[in-house]
């Protein structure tokens, strides 16, 4: 059963000494369950010092400390838990924006499934029907054909060069016209860029001027802003991607939105039915046992329970929701610098030992 809609808007309010320090700084896990804290602020977190810790509403001690150490080993910048709309547990610099990399497309595929239900997009359209091209080697007839759909599935068939891709991204492209649009589920930056170009067409807004206007705001994002986006552009095409700056706690505010089907405090701020469309498994991916939607990773259901999904992002970010449970996780990471890589498989095993600590 998802989680409980929150109350006025109020998720997640943390203490002003869990936005401090890095997470290996000291013991700093508390126990946040309790009030959702209905009526105060959403953006005044950092001047409640006084919220303290409270009950652990039957979430153990000991495995949620245990996981804490767990973070530490891995790295990682902050840890964000909640369950039903309500704070459990929160450690490491929660408040300190981190680039979240590829969470970026899920936090499109939100604006995207907006702008379908207004009617601006429709999911069969294709690329030529949205006048989509890129530079020399241009698109074929046959990839013109890709529908929205297929780049939201990254089931193009379109393995044109793209902006912001990694090593392994560029190693193992297929060749140009190898698959017909539909047909094969590769992870492909070039599906996820063009996608911030249609959108940006088709709502004649900027990214992240949206987002916060429409998603950011409503839900209460504390640390958020549009200055936290940027566009990267290459010449190899002219789609450029669209990575964000998130906090740890404004990317559990975005988890639980998807983890209350789109819904906010009784206001609808995304589609429920694009939330689970968006978090259904498509297609299977290359990744062990790993499913994909549109723009989430779907954990087979054996692992996690039905309905769990999760955005990632390369380096150490994600934002996981686990309906079975009513809980969220929220993990980011700043490697940058000398920090730690913190591999996907590495978070699953992070937030399978959160769960183990939440109550039957």
């Amino acid at each position: 059963m998802a989680g409980r809609p929150l109350a006025r808007r109020a998720l997640l309010v943390m203490a002003a000494r869990l936005a401090g320090g890095a997470v290996g700084a000291g013991p700093v896990l508390t126990a946040l369950a309790g009030s959702p804290l209905a009526g105060m602020d959403p953006l005044a977190g950092n001047s409640l010092a006084s919220f303290g810790p409270t009950a652990s509403n039957g979430w153990s001690a000991s495995g949620l400390a245990a996981a804490q150490a767990q973070a530490v080993r891995l790295g990682t910048t902050a840890v964000v838990v909640l369950q039903h709309g309500r704070p459990v547990a929160g450690w490491g610099e929660v408040a300190r924006k981190v680039d979240v990399a590829s969470v970026r497309k899920s936090l499109l595929g939100a604006l995207i499934g907006i702008a379908v239900a207004e009617g601006r997009l429709a999911l069969d359209a294709t690329l030529a029907d949205l006048g989509i091209d890129d530079v020399p080697p241009a698109l074929t007839d046959e990839e013109r054909q890709a529908t929205l759909r297929d780049l939201l599935m990254a089931r193009s068939g379109i393995y044109h060069p793209a902006a912001h891709e990694t090593a392994p991204m560029k190693r193992d492209r297929p060749a140009r016209g190898s698959h017909p649009p539909g047909s094969f589920w590769f992870y492909n930056n070039w599906d996820f860029n063009a996608l911030g170009t249609i959108w940006r067409r088709a709502t004649g807004e900027d990214i992240f001027t949206g987002f916060e206007r429409r998603i950011a705001r409503p839900i209460g994002m504390q640390d958020f802003t549009a200055a936290d986006g940027r566009y990267v552009s290459e010449p190899a095409s002219e789609h450029p991607a669209y990575p964000f700056r998130l906090s740890a706690r404004d990317a559990a505010r975005f988890g639980q939105l998807y983890l209350d089907k789109g819904n906010w405090a009784g206001q609808s701020i995304v589609p429920a039915d694009w939330v689970e469309a968006s978090t259904t498994a498509w297609s299977h991916s290359d990744r062990s046992r790993q499913g994909y939607g549109y723009l989430w990773w779907v954990p087979p259901p054996d692992a996690f329970g039905p309905g769990a999904a999760y955005a990632a992002g390369f380096g150490g970010q994600m934002i996981a929701i686990v309906p079975a449970r009513g809980v969220v996780v929220a993990v980011t990471t700043e490697w940058r610098g000398g920090g730690r890589k913190v591999r996907g498989s590495e978070l699953l095993r992070l937030l399978a030992a959160i769960l183990q600590a939440a109550p039957p």
